[in-house]
């Protein structure tokens, strides 16, 4: 294992003038420069095409590079800008679903890939980190798992005897560490936390030496597989590959398989003072539902060195929840009562995870797709680790290199208890189509506050309709433009929120998250009393009707859950 050169912590300045700084902007937003790159004007050729500059595609393109393949980099923003800005970074080996789960899903024998997996995957960002010299805040600290008095003393040595078995190393504590307020907990160490887009910034640096050559503002629209892969973008350039990795949080590429052996979740963070050194510098988590996550973080504030502490939680399906106005507030509150010296909140964000129906991310060959297409998605909770071990898999598949973990990871993977499991719940998703038979939520825009939306019902169409903070009124269709299931307002966020495969887009309708590739159509609100028209007014652009869209559903989660 490298060692990382000690140097003393970089830490940038954060205005406290007020309580929360920008609305949405994570931490890592705020105290990084983010690296600007060019959109690409003309046709290319590589050797290997990397859709995303997260975790996964930096990661990967940057091992691909060293390993003499020119790579290509396309990000429809710029470096980092998508889930990666919005983690909490932690680097573990320990993970949400804990492993007496995982040993059930996978076996005793795949628990311990997983394990090692992972435990490598915070190996590979340490060497990355002393070789590239890059200064990320990188540092290795034990990590807390926090059984509440609640929890069974069964459920605790369970956990703790399957950890054992997985090859973790770990220990029990009959009582939390520092005076936290819970019961017994696990202790794991060598667990590691990081910057994450001063890292994703070092790597850039890195791929450009090796000739690597990264595009921002550059959207990916089409995907053609074949001996020479295209990848067409909207502004019309393609790039030719011998390969393609789509490394998009969600595949853009893929249009109903890969979505329905998996969820979208959103969870919440915030960021609060606290007085420096009274909070034990570790990774926090806990076993309660919803569950906690927390670390911190060293920053410079009011010119002075402060601690914020990270809290995150609160996570729920995407489009799929009640009373989100309160998410922030219950962190707080939970904070508080957990952690002494709180003062003011300084961070909100929000971000999206992929939770895969075996808590075990997608990497590999896209399933039914050309041989030189591949996917990464499904990080479960466990993005930076996942997205690493991306990173490694990946380029040993394209290079023609055995690895271990191929299997393990296989997007076409076959996992029966976990996909039996997974399709009881599912229907959920089946159900958002039956939404078409269902009023509006008002009657009226007249009810529709100003910094609010609803769907709003005319005939058989429905309608997104907000309003801004000066009250004027925008209005789209309520029709997802991914697979026609329809959007609900998430009212922290001020997103439109798809609840069937986690489409995400602004007020006005243009598109934030995948796997929908276009933007809410436009569409004009009839008045109450308007007849109704045969033709949906600001429709689903796939010429698909209702029906037609929900047997594709449910033929698609049928299909996944017979052939895995």
């Amino acid at each position: 294992m490298a060692h990382v050169p000690s140097r003393r912590r970089a830490v940038r300045s954060v205005s406290q003038s007020s309580p929360i700084s920008e609305e949405g902007v994570s931490l890592w937003s705020a105290t990084s420069k983010e690296p600007s790159i060019p959109a690409l004007d003309k046709n290319i050729n590589a050797d290997v095409c990397i859709v995303g500059t997260g975790i996964a595609g930096m990661t990967t393109a940057y091992l691909l590079a060293r390993e003499g393949k020119s790579v290509v980099i396309l990000d429809k923003g710029q470096i980092g800008s998508g889930e990666t800005a919005h983690t909490t970074a932690h680097l573990s080996n320990v993970l949400d679903a804990g492993y007496r789960k995982i040993e059930v899903l996978h076996g005793a024998k795949n628990a311990q890939l997983i394990a090692q997996s992972h435990t490598a995957a915070i190996a590979q960002i340490e060497s990355i980190v002393a070789e590239e010299q890059i200064d990320c805040d990188f540092e290795r600290l034990d990590g807390y798992l926090l059984f509440p008095d609640r929890d069974s003393p069964k459920k605790f040595k369970e956990e703790w005897q399957a950890a054992k078995r997985a090859g973790l190393r770990v220990r029990k504590l009959k009582q939390s560490p520092f005076d936290l307020k819970f019961g017994s907990c696990l202790r794991f160490p060598q667990q590691a936390q990081f910057h994450p887009l001063k890292y994703l910034a070092g790597l850039a640096r890195a791929i450009k030496r090796l000739d690597g050559r990264l595009f921002g503002g550059t959207e990916a629209k089409e995907i053609k597989g074949g001996k020479t892969v295209k990848i067409g973008t909207k502004g019309r350039a393609i790039v030719s590959a011998g390969a393609v990795v789509v490394a998009t949080n969600t595949p853009i590429n893929d249009s109903g398989k890969m979505h329905t052996k998996q969820e979208p979740y959103r969870t919440y963070v915030i960021g609060a003072f606290v007085p420096a050194g009274r909070i034990p510098r570790a990774l926090y988590w806990d076993t309660e539902d919803p569950f906690h996550y927390v670390r911190l973080q060293r920053i410079r504030a009011n010119g002075k060195t402060q601690d914020l502490l990270i809290i995150g939680g609160e996570d729920h399906k995407t489009g799929q929840a009640e009373g989100l106005e309160g998410r922030f507030a219950r962190l707080a509150t939970w904070g508080r009562e957990h952690f002494p010296g709180i003062k003011e909140i300084a961070f909100r964000w929000s971000g999206q995870v992929m939770e895969s129906m075996d808590y075990v991310a997608f990497i590999g060959r896209n399933p039914k797709d050309d041989p030189n297409v591949y996917i990464v998605t499904g990080d479960s909770g466990a993005g930076i680790t996942h997205g690493t071990i991306a990173g490694i898999l990946l380029r040993d598949l394209i290079v023609g290199r055995d690895n271990p973990w191929v299997t393990l990871y296989d997007p076409a993977r076959k996992t029966l208890l976990a996909a039996n499991t997974f399709a009881r719940e599912n229907p959920k998703v089946a159900d958002e189509y039956a939404h078409w038979l269902t009023p509006g939520e008002v009657s009226s825009v007249e009810e529709i506050k100003p910094g609010m939306g609803t769907v709003i019902r005319r005939g058989s169409s429905k309608f997104a309709v907000s309003r801004d903070d000066k009250g004027s009124l925008r209005v789209r269709s309520a029709v997802c433009s991914h697979l026609g299931c329809t959007v609900s307002w998430n009212s922290t966020e001020h997103t439109w929120d798809c609840p069937c495969h986690g489409s995400r887009f602004t007020p006005d309708g243009k598109l934030l998250n995948g796997p929908a590739l276009g933007s809410l159509d436009k569409a004009t609100l009839p008045e109450p009393n308007e007849p109704r028209r045969r033709k949906q007014q600001g429709g689903s652009k796939s010429g698909i009707d209702k029906t037609q869209l929900e047997r594709r559903c449910f033929n698609s989660n049928r299909e996944s859950v017979r052939s895995g």
